[in-house]
Order: structure tokens, then sequence, then C-alpha cells
């Protein structure tokens, strides 16, 4: 009997999927970050303008050597710089309403079968009263706070000086490893003279942390069968 009722459940379930799958809408094209947008636009303006002169097998203008007043922070593609990331986020939210609504009604018997006073229970035929009081309040608060060290690799210089960058660090402790991966412009002023900068001063910065193991095996969501399984099954 138990095999039949979950033979029979897993069907409906996956009737239910396969028509939920058909009615599912296809997915949108991923729309570009704003990184992303504005590597393009100012690739596309870079076109316009004419290109250097190819070096010779020697001569090098992008040597460092070109320049001995120069120092040694990071400015050419493949160079690599420190990102000091601290990162902190607060976000308070709070609200509440309150309403009160009071509404009254009454009927009564001034004259019945000639006579003009009526006493007794005819006298005050019916009465209502309402009163209706709401009272909500709510608040949400989120925390949220990173500090990493990491290196990145400038992977593009673009019009103007500025530097894109890229970079990643993985970090395993027994069963968990996490990945911290960062990626934005920054200008060659505001690295400092140790060849860091900080993330307050990286443009357009896209930081991801992402975990693997048992934690993050334990907080990932349920896949689809089990979350239809939960939905169809009585108990």
């Amino acid at each position: 009997m138990t095999l039949a009722l979950i033979v029979i459940s897993l069907s409906f379930t996956c009737v239910a999927s396969a028509g939920i799958f058909k009615g599912l809408p296809k997915k949108k094209p991923v729309e570009p970050t704003l990184l992303e947008q504005y590597i393009r636009s100012a690739t596309a303006s870079d076109k316009d303008t004419p290109g250097e002169i190819a070096p010779g097998a020697i001569w090098s203008p992008s040597s460092r050597l070109t320049d001995l007043g120069r120092d040694l922070r990071a400015s050419q593609i493949d160079d690599v710089v420190t990102i000091l990331v601290s990162e902190s986020v607060n976000a308070v939210a709070s609200g509440g309403s309150s309403s009160q609504r009071t509404s009254s009604a009454n009927a009564s018997v001034s004259s019945l079968a000639g006579k003009t006073s009526v006493a007794g229970a005819l006298a005050n035929l019916a009465g209502l009263s309402g009163d209706q009081k709401l009272n909500g309040q709510g608040t949400t608060t989120r925390n949220s706070t990173l500090n990493a060290t990491l290196t990145a690799r400038v992977v593009r210089v673009l019009p103007g000086g500025l530097l894109l960058i890229e970079g990643d660090k993985s970090i395993q402790i027994n069963s968990e490893q996490q990945v911290i991966s960062v990626r934005g412009i920054i200008r060659t002023i505001d690295v400092t003279t140790s060849n860091t900068v900080a993330s307050t001063q990286v443009a357009d910065m896209e930081l991801r942390v992402n975990g693997k193991g048992i934690v993050g095996d334990a907080i990932r969501r349920p896949n689809i069968l089990y979350r239809l399984l939960l939905g169809v099954l009585p108990f």
C-alpha cells in the first residue's frame, strides 16, 4: 500500500513538473553589468583613436627602463596590485501603521397599533455598534561585514589611464573552501607606494564570496523535485 502511494505521488509530481516546465517563460538574456557596459563604451571610444606605433624588437615605449624615475606601482597589463577589502553594509528599515474606525446604528418603534408610546423591549428595537483598531509595526535590520586581502592582476589598460583588474583567492580549511573574487577599475594615482589600493577606491567593483563544503551544503536550497514533493505529499 505504501509503495503504491509513493508511485502515485511520484506520477502526480512528474505530471505537475511537466506542466510547470511547459508554462515557464524562456530565460531572458543576462543583462551586462555596469562594469561590462563601461568597458564596452571605453573600448568603442578607444577604437576611434589612432593606434600606437608597433614597437621594435629591442625598444618598447612601455618598458619600465624608459622612465627610470617611475616606481614599481601597477600601471601596465599583467602587473599585480594588492586589494585591501574592507566592506561594511548596514541597512535598517522600519514602518508602522495605525487606523481606527467607530460606527453605530440605533432603531426604535415610536408608535404601534395606535399607541404613541411603546414600552418594553419594542422601545429600542435594535442597536448596533462597532469599533475597529489596527496598530502595526515592523523593523528589518541587515548587517554585513567583509575584511580580506587579495592580489589582483591588471588585465587591461583603459583610456585615461584606468586599469581593469581581476583577482581570485581560494582558501580551504578542512572540508570548507571559500573563494573570493574581485573585479573592477582603479586609477594609477590611487595605488600607494606599497602597491596597494583600498576597495573603497575601486570603481564598479564586483565582489563575490562563494563557499563550498559542509556548511554550504547545509544551507543550499533544496532541488526542485524535493520542493515539489513537499507541496504534493500531505506528510
